[in-house]
């Protein structure tokens, strides 16, 4: 593959890369890339989390050496599943399911789990000497890669390694790149200003799109809304069903869940079904959008691609329900290879309920 395609594999569907020169300079120059990604074990697979596996995907394309790191440690700190570390790993093994079954072998990447590295003092080190080169002011306003408010550190003091450790990972597993959604973008931020100090790489930052709640923002202004209180309060979140669809869910319910959620008429910012469409479905090799209707609202037509998509909703021509409709559609017919794989096995299946009825914020 040559570097142009590289990069437009690496790069497509994001939302900021810090920075573009440096991740080309990393694609043409290294022979082994290494790029990893950390994720909180801590209940369902919902879509929102999709857009990120879709980016391990592309990059393990790309012929990107890919590091999945199944953050069990972080996840207790972060009190999630009750701080019970077994249903944590569980948890762990839930998502490596997903990604099996939506394509992604977990051959095709390397699991690596934060008790490797917890389990050696070199790792420790690293923590401390991060921890050394920066204020607590600094450590406590990344705490939002949490999904938690700066002043919540209070509950703990264990919450102010959290970010010093996400820093330690990508220095102990020496990647050239950090994928994260834009709620972890001050972890990386934090990474990057850490290794200048410390004599490091600076790696070089993906950030993919988060997911908005399907209850939407409700009458805020949107224009007042930041990353950080978006990442907190409005996106996709498995604490709360309501506001999500789960990988597994059956065409019914998503169907119900779409139906209920937050879509004005004209307006694409922070609308769910508007960016369930631009993140998950037209990603797909050859998707387009059937969208039934009687012949007295227009007919039935079809949508070859996103920008299309947003066109015609934002000028009015496309209504609110008949967009969900076809979103819920197309949605379960994606996501049914996803629920005929957890429903052919009774020990998978016996996760999900342990997950469902465990899910803490």
């Amino acid at each position: 593959m040559d570097l142009t395609r590289r990069i437009e594999i690496v790069s497509r569907n994001t939302v900021e890369i810090i920075t573009y020169n440096e991740l080309e300079k990393v694609l043409a120059e290294k022979d082994r890339v290494r790029a990893y990604l950390g994720f909180e074990p801590s209940g369902l697979f919902h879509i929102g989390w999709l857009i990120w596996a879709y980016k391990v995907r592309d990059l393990i394309e790309a012929g990107v050496e890919f590091y999945l790191l199944a953050a069990t440690w972080h996840a207790w700190i972060n009190d999630k599943l009750g701080g019970d570390l077994e249903l944590i790993k569980r948890a762990a093994e839930h998502v490596i399911d997903v990604l099996e079954a939506i394509g992604i072998s977990r051959t095709s990447y390397k699991l690596v789990y934060a008790e490797d590295l917890i389990s050696d003092p070199s790792y420790w080190g690293l923590v401390i000497k991060i921890s050394k080169n920066n204020t607590l002011a600094r450590i406590r306003r990344a705490l939002t890669i949490m999904g938690r408010k700066a002043e919540e550190a209070e509950i703990d003091a264990s919450k102010l390694i959290y970010p010093a450790m996400q820093v330690a990972d990508i220095f102990y597993l020496d990647v050239d790149i950090a994928l994260g959604g834009t709620d972890q973008r001050k972890a990386h931020m934090l990474a990057r200003d850490t290794a200048e100090k410390l004599g490091f790489k600076k790696v070089v930052a993906l950030h993919t799109p988060l997911l908005t709640s399907l209850q939407g923002i409700g009458r805020h202004d949107t224009s007042s809304i930041s990353e950080d209180i978006h990442a907190v309060e409005f996106k996709m979140s498995k604490s709360k069903p309501e506001t999500a669809i789960f990988v597994y869910d059956p065409p019914e319910v998503i169907e119900k869940k779409i139906m209920k959620a937050y879509c004005p008429p004209k307006e694409v910012k922070y609308n769910p079904i508007i960016e369930i469409n631009k993140y998950i479905l037209f990603v797909q090799p050859d998707f387009s959008l059937t969208v039934e209707r009687p012949s007295k609202y227009g007919g039935t037509i079809t949508i070859e691609n996103y920008p299309e998509l947003e066109k015609i909703y934002r000028e009015g021509k496309l209504h609110p329900l008949d967009l969900k409709k076809a979103t819920a559609k197309s949605l379960s017919s994606l996501l049914e290879p996803v629920r005929k794989y957890f429903t052919s096995s009774r020990q998978k299946m016996k996760i999900l309920e342990e997950l469902g009825l465990r899910v803490t914020r």
